[in-house]
């Protein structure tokens, strides 16, 4: 089992950056893939970007376009999303989540693929 977190989030201009942390308690967190989602008011939850076990892989939605970095540090049982450039349509609660993958090098893109997740942190970008 994993407990997870997350802080950072706020509000912040468009253009701007902001960096949310994911913190994890329990066992074995190095053994899960992990991932970001958000979910706008009155949207679905909708993928943002995930990273495998090791670190080793990541992937990212299309509309992150290289303006957000996923990354780990096992050793500090933390998850980080970088958010750079922000947009208005940025603005949601962002999540982190925890699933158990078959092999190292697995990410997950789906909700339905991770058993464990935080409570979520509001990002709010204005223009």
């Amino acid at each position: 089992q994993v407990q997870l977190v997350e802080s950072g989030g706020g509000s912040v201009q468009a253009g701007g950056s902001l960096r949310l942390s994911c913190a994890a308690s329990g066992r074995n967190f190095n053994s899960y893939a992990l991932g970001w989602f958000r979910q706008a008011s009155g949207k679905e939850r909708e993928f943002v970007a995930a990273v495998s076990r090791s670190g080793g892989r990541s992937m990212s939605a299309a509309f992150v376009k290289g303006r957000f970095t996923i990354s780990r540090d096992n050793a500090k049982n933390t998850l980080y999303l970088q958010m750079d450039v922000l947009k208005p349509e940025d603005t949601a609660v962002y999540y982190c989540a925890a699933g158990f993958p078959f092999n190292s090098g697995t990410v997950f893109d789906r909700t339905s693929d991770y058993s464990h997740w935080g409570q979520g942190t509001q990002v709010t970008v204005s223009s």
